[in-house]
């Protein structure tokens, strides 16, 4: 395999932008190098307490579920009111567009050239039940939710198919048979068994999936070691955006990271997708973004206490070495 990346600008498939609220109709552009139309949006006030609020192309711009609930789909015609060429078009409603509240949005691209798919399908509370999807390859992350409502239930290629995390939720990983049926997914489809949180009779869900990207993406697993000069996570890319679990116990937030929020390290702004806290400012939670990986730089069980087992899901702002073979820099 080679060790360089296919895609070596990744702002033309994630990109993040950081605005304030102001409760006018307006579009936000992204600045990346490459012109980006998203097919996920996934917005958090930063400054406030609304939760967050995911929007897909596949669902429409007017559907938005939060990450910290189990509620229903909610639908409002004020808040995306388009997908635009490069970024996205914003109503009046609070939880993307309050006034005078810093917001931050991640962005994504649905491509199978950049590991991502979004299905939307109906339960049938079945066993085994197999659904297809467009990646082209196993599937490293998978996020379900209900549209009616429910938990979201997450698969993690580092935990394997017998165990789920849940996304609104701080606890830490759970086994059971009947979320993914205790099988892999594969390149063509994932399974899921009778949980109704992913497979219940009459309800609709959606499936964001992910497939690992030399240079672009990462999904995997660390150990902690509790110490200041912590535990170096390899990544293969100067991040852009880090989410990471503790999965062994405890109840530990899920906690969110980007170069936008912070461009230089060391980074202590954390988000939290299983709460709708405002933004983390604690020093005492600092990690680095490196050219090639990120570095805890704290000795809390959030994302390094000593023993303790993490999975990781970051993307990249620059490859550490792209397909001319020119090495990223570190921040």
């Amino acid at each position: 395999m080679a060790n360089y990346t296919t895609i070596d600008d990744p702002s033309a498939y994630f990109q993040t932008v950081i605005y304030t609220g102001n409760a006018t109709a307006r579009s936000i552009t992204f600045d990346g190098n490459s012109d980006m139309q998203p097919d996920w949006i996934w917005g958090k006030q930063r400054s406030g307490t609304d939760s967050h609020q995911l929007t897909d192309s596949v669902r429409g711009v007017t559907k938005i579920l939060n990450s910290d609930t189990t509620a229903a789909e909610n639908t409002t015609s004020a808040a995306i009111t388009a997908f635009g060429s490069n970024g996205f078009s914003l109503g009046t409603g609070g939880g993307y567009n309050g006034n005078n509240v810093t917001q931050v949005a991640w962005n994504w691209k649905k491509t199978a050239d950049a590991g991502f798919d979004i299905v939307s399908y109906s339960g049938n509370n079945s066993t085994n039940r197999q659904i297809s999807h467009s990646l082209s390859a196993k599937p490293d992350m998978m996020l379900v939710k209900c549209r009616q409502s429910g938990l979201w239930k997450i698969y993690h290629s580092s935990l394997g198919a017998t165990k789920y995390l849940v996304l609104n939720d701080t606890a830490g990983v759970v086994d059971s048979n009947s979320t993914w049926n205790d099988t892999e997914p594969t390149s063509s489809n994932f399974t899921l068994g009778d949980d109704g949180n992913v497979n219940e009779t009459g309800e609709t869900y959606i499936n964001y999936l992910f497939a690992e990207k030399q240079g672009y993406s990462k999904f995997g697993s660390y150990t902690g070691n509790g110490n200041a000069n912590g535990a170096f996570v390899y990544t293969g890319f100067k991040p852009a955006w880090v989410m990471v679990k503790r999965t062994d116990g405890g109840a530990n937030y899920w906690e969110i990271r980007d170069n936008k929020r912070e461009p230089n390290n060391a980074m202590y702004f954390r988000l939290f997708p299983n709460t709708a806290s405002a933004e983390s400012q604690d020093a005492n939670e600092k990690i680095d973004y490196l050219s090639n990986g990120f570095k805890l730089r704290n000795t809390t069980t959030g994302s390094n206490g000593s023993g303790n087992s993490y999975i990781y899901m970051a993307f990249a702002e620059n490859p550490f070495v792209a397909s001319n073979f020119n090495p990223a820099t570190a921040r």
